[in-house]
């Protein structure tokens, strides 16, 4: 190989793009689909301090310092300026777009399952320079937790302050969650997301349910 092929191989950036949906005939599957959270959602309790629901989303994580230029051009894709703020959160208008901070070059797109690789492929065809976007939405959930008693069960979970005052509308964090990791963010005035990797989802789930057993569970779709 020559000098020049060389260089080119080596300045070339690498795209790869990989759509995680699976084909039509192929259902997607929960982590918890061995749970049956339909069936409990209509036989179990309904009157619950605490709902629980799982949510299917795409997850992407997008990591760069980015210039004005690089800046501009990410915000036309998604509509939305990155923020810059540690660990808040942005929204569209239409709440189908969430941008989360999770550390000074690190962003967690949250958006629609079926948008998710429509997304990852306009990004890399433009926008240039150091950026990396890795869809992760195979490789997590999402949890929403919510209700009158959220916040005692938040609170058996992890040492995070839920005080307003601490812990506003749009907050952000990662974070131990008994015993596993989370990337919790406040939705609105009682209810949470939890981001969990799949492999702890049934442990989160039995943990959330033992947790939740004074107050009562509701389980919703």
């Amino acid at each position: 190989m020559s000098e020049s092929n060389q260089e080119t191989l080596e300045q070339a950036p690498i795209k790869l793009v990989m759509n995680q949906l699976p084909a039509a005939n192929v259902p997607f599957e929960s982590p918890l689909h061995h749970v049956e959270l339909a069936k409990i959602a209509e036989h179990g309790e309904s009157q619950g301090g605490v709902l629980f629901r799982e949510l299917s989303l795409g997850l992407l994580t997008l990591r760069c310092r980015p210039d004005a230029a690089q800046a501009a051009s990410i915000e036309s894709i998604l509509g939305l300026a990155l923020p810059t703020e540690p660990l808040t959160s942005v929204s569209s208008g239409d709440g189908e777009l969430t941008l989360m901070w999770i550390s000074p070059d690190e962003w967690l797109l949250q958006v629609p399952q079926d948008k998710a690789f429509e997304l990852e492929t306009r990004f890399f065809a433009e926008v240039s320079g150091h950026v990396s976007l890795v869809n992760v939405s195979g490789g997590n959930t999402v949890f929403e937790l919510s209700g009158n008693e959220v916040v005692n069960v938040l609170k058996k979970s992890t040492p995070i302050d839920f005080h307003d005052s601490e812990f506003p509308v749009g907050k952000v964090v990662s974070t131990i969650f008994a015993k596993s990791g989370a990337t919790i963010r406040r939705t609105s005035e009682q209810s949470y997301q939890l981001i969990v990797r799949r492999s702890f989802a049934d442990y989160l789930w039995l943990w959330l349910q033992d947790a939740s057993k004074e107050y009562g569970l509701t389980v919703t779709c």
